[in-house]
């Protein structure tokens, strides 16, 4: 769904409107319907929602002031103050500038969606037209609130508390919520909203007050989020961006920045010295980490991304047991300790294990609210899937949920495609020890991929011991009654790699069977330094792999593009961050630029490139066979048992 049209918002359009929104603050009435009246009879007297819901009077409108509570509140937290306070002040600006906002959008869409003309020629309209001057309010009534709620959101989210967790336990929900006309929606909503406002237990502080103005809109959004599928009329909000004048706001239909601020989640603090063997995997992440880390707030990209070597998607793979989440808390450790030395908002994003859903859509979302902070241009965000093979398996097998279909759909549709913002802040990661089983067009976006192996020699499994005793013999010195190896010293072998040369065992042809005939076959044609030689070699792979595409040929470029850029940066850059990390973008560039010509002596385009391709194919036929190999081995498994049952029950009848 692209966007035909952004339009402005004026502000002196505004302007005319902020009489009217003053009006509501001043004074609103609401007569509470019966289903809010009752809410809660049974429940004890100090609850919250029975509060709300106890109308004063005998079921007559209630007549609320939002500016009078704020007065109030002033007098009971802060007698002696004689000016209102800056938090008060800053809500109930925030409150009104929403408000009018919202009123301007409301009457926009009355023009555009042809309910002013339904307006004025309401006598005499028959029931079909009755009937759509209906819909529509409801509709104009809903767009109207949210665009107020999304507007006191974006004005006040930056002054509210990081955790807003115990605000929201003392918060019961909104009783009501009312679409019918926008005089009633406006009123209904800041009927509730003051009703929260003047309860004791609800406001503390003054800085309560922007922190509960934000989980009430917050909740607001919510509200209109889960009606939203029932309304009408919606074409006209859909197919346009609003933008405000002067500043970075914008109603982009029923979209919500908001619902991205996720917050990082807790983990295990690791180091990479801990994780045994995994070369290629500590490198790579040690290499993400850097990359990330490059990443420019204020032009809002990444240098990295220019020159070839950022990641958004990658996958790291290999048997159960050999590190996955020890690797996914090590890049996170490494990550957070950098951002905070720099300064940096970082957010740690993993994909919650209750995506699936079992309605019809909620599984999607699910997955669209926790794709959604990856567009966030203001932070790092490291947003890895752990068991990836469980929510993005392979659509075509018997018996795939509806549920992972849609989150494979979700996931396309955002790591590529009119949806994909990558700003080259973030990065997701697939971490499986099945990649055969992942649907091959999520493994197809995979742009990095690296074996997560566990220790694969001596060296390996002593420093994995070593990691284990050591802690023994720091609490009891001499209880190891065991010798040290004479050549070798712990741990040596778990240092970080310079570059991928140094991991990588030299490759020149393809160890598969097929795909080794066509590259011989090749290569009697043409030399390896002719572009004509890869051109033909991928054309006979897609003969034996017919999911083989243009896109697995852009991953191929991808990998030697990662192996230039495969360079450190330099110490110095992380220990006085003025050197680098706080230069402007086109320092930075420049000097990214310069290390990669140092770095790039010694390599060969042409060698880098046949590497890689041999390894890319090795890897595609690898995961193509192993899941024709895993189907034969539980056969032949099966046939064993069967062969030694037989002979087993002949040997007892004996």
């Amino acid at each position: 769904m692209e966007h035909n049209s952004t339009f402005p918002i004026k502000q002196n359009e505004l302007d005319m409107l902020r009489d009217e929104a003053t009006s509501y603050i001043k004074s609103i009435q609401w007569e509470q319907g019966q289903r809010a009246k009752n809410k809660d009879k049974d429940a004890k007297d100090e609850s919250i929602l029975l509060y709300l819901s106890r109308a004063k009077g005998n079921g007559a409108a209630d007549v609320t002031s939002v500016s009078k509570t704020v007065l109030a509140l002033k007098k009971r937290l802060l007698p002696e103050s004689v000016a209102l306070p800056i938090y008060l002040n800053q809500t109930l600006y925030a409150v009104q500038e929403g408000l009018t906002l919202g009123i301007w959008i409301k009457d926009s869409y009355y023009d555009a969606s042809g309910l002013s003309t339904l307006s004025e020629n309401k006598s005499a309209l028959d029931n079909a037209g009755k009937r759509e001057y209906e819909s529509k309010m409801h509709t104009a009534t809903a767009f109207m609130l949210f665009a107020t709620a999304y507007k006191i959101l974006h004005d006040l989210k930056p002054h509210a508390s990081d955790d807003l967790s115990v605000m929201k336990q003392k918060f019961a929900g909104i009783p009501e919520v009312s679409f019918m006309s926008p005089l009633k929606g406006i009123s209904c909503s800041l009927f509730y909203y003051d009703k929260y406002l003047s309860h004791p237990e609800i406001i503390k502080s003054d800085k309560d007050v922007i922190d509960f103005t934000t989980v009430y809109f917050e909740a607001l959004i919510d509200e209109i989020q889960l009606r939203k599928s029932a309304l009408e009329y919606t074409e006209t909000i859909t197919d346009r961006t609003y933008k405000l004048e002067n500043s970075d706001f914008a109603v982009d239909g029923w979209d919500n920045q908001f619902s991205g601020t996720a917050v990082s989640v807790e983990f295990n603090k690791i180091q990479f010295e801990q994780i045994v063997g995994n070369k290629d995997a500590k490198h790579f992440a040690r290499r993400l980490t850097e990359r990330l880390l490059s990443y420019d707030f204020e032009a809002k990209k990444n240098p990295f991304q220019e020159l070839g070597g950022f990641m958004p998607v990658f996958m790291g793979y290999g048997i159960p047991g050999t590190g996955k989440s020890m690797l996914i808390a090590a890049i996170a450790t490494r990550l957070k300790m950098h951002s905070e030395n720099l300064e940096i908002p970082f957010l740690f994003h993993p994909m919650p294990d209750t995506l699936i859903s079992t309605f019809q859509g909620g599984s999607a979302e699910k997955m669209v609210e926790w794709m959604k902070p990856l567009q966030d241009p203001t932070r790092l965000i490291f947003a890895p899937i752990d068991d990836a093979e469980n929510n993005l398996q392979e659509r075509t097998t018997q018996g795939v949920s509806a549920g992972v279909k849609e989150v494979i759909g979700v996931f396309l549709r955002y790591t590529e495609g009119a949806y994909a913002v990558n700003y080259g802040n973030s990065s997701v990661g697939l971490f499986t020890n099945l990649p055969e089983m992942l649907d091959k067009a999520v493994i197809s976006r995979v742009q990095g991929r690296f074996k997560i192996d566990g220790a694969r020699n001596e060296k390996d499994f002593v420093d994995q011991d070593y990691l284990w005793w050591r802690k023994l013999e720091k609490t009891m010195p001499d209880f190891i009654n065991m010798s040290n190896p004479k050549d070798y010293k712990y741990l040596d072998a778990q240092q970080v790699a310079k570059n991928l040369g140094e991991i990588l065992d030299k490759v020149d042809k393809p160890t598969e069977e097929r795909v080794l005939d066509t590259f011989d076959r090749i290569t009697k044609k043409y030399n390896d330094n002719e572009h004509m030689f890869y051109a033909h070699l991928y054309t006979e792979v897609q003969k034996i792999f017919p999911f083989f595409s243009s896109r697995d040929v852009r991953n191929i470029q991808k990998a030697v593009s990662l192996r230039l850029t495969d360079f450190d940066l330099e110490k110095d850059w992380f220990e006085n961050p003025e050197v680098y990390f706080k230069k402007d973008y086109e320092t930075k560039f420049g000097m990214l630029q310069e290390l990669m010509r140092a770095n790039m002596k010694g390599l060969d385009f042409s060698d880098i490139r046949r590497q890689e391709v041999v390894r890319y194919l090795d890897n595609v036929a690898t995961i193509a066979d192993t899941d024709f190999k895993r189907k034969v081995d539980a056969r032949i498994n099966q046939l064993n048992i069967e062969t030694e049952a037989r002979e087993q029950f002949g040997n007892n009848k004996d």
